[in-house]
């Protein structure tokens, strides 16, 4: 794996794919069949599963499992210790795993620390899952969600600054900070 850094203690399996530029730090255990894209930064205590499928640029806190069946797009902030589950339920004398449900985290989206995203959700393009949220639903794109249950209370730039705080979309809005605002 060429141009890309392995912590002494982090394991990478033969048949995993990183890409250039990637760091992978202590104790995180990647496993063959997944797919790290460029630039990712895989801090500690991280676990991929195989069939993970993670984007460009990522950034994946300290103590973040990824399970078969999520797959993160380009520019992703997982905060630390952050939950993803594939199987809505699980039963240890049942496997499931042929029932591994898909959870897609979109282009540009962050999930704050210790949140909790439920099997087979997808997290809209830009959306800000805040810290500590249960995940049970579809998340919209730019929007901004809270709580347990997570519910829209906003709407969110790409840049990260917060545009609106309230459950309706609103339409034309323009960030005050990049000037591009909801919709890019």
């Amino acid at each position: 794996m060429k141009d890309v850094f392995v912590h002494p203690s982090a394991e990478v399996e033969e048949g995993a794919i990183v890409g250039k530029g990637t760091r992978i730090w202590r104790f995180s255990h990647v496993m063959r069949g997944a797919v790290l894209g460029e630039g990712c930064v895989l801090s500690q205590g991280c676990f991929v599963a195989e069939g993970v499928r993670v984007g460009h640029r990522c950034r994946i806190q300290n103590n973040v499992s990824l399970y078969t069946g999520v797959e993160l797009e380009d520019d992703v902030f997982v905060g630390p210790s952050a939950v993803f589950t594939n199987v809505k339920r699980p039963r240890a004398a049942h496997p499931r795993k042929p029932a591994f449900e898909r959870t897609r985290v979109e282009t540009g989206a962050t999930i704050g620390a210790n949140a909790t995203v439920v099997a087979g959700i997808t997290i809209g393009r830009h959306a800000f899952v805040a810290a500590g949220a249960v995940v049970t639903k579809n998340v919209p794109p730019f929007a901004l969600v809270e709580g347990a249950p997570a519910r829209v209370v906003g709407w969110i730039c790409a840049c990260g600054e917060c545009l609106v705080r309230e459950e309706e979309r609103p339409a034309g809005v323009v960030c005050g900070r990049c000037g591009v605002g909801l919709g890019v």
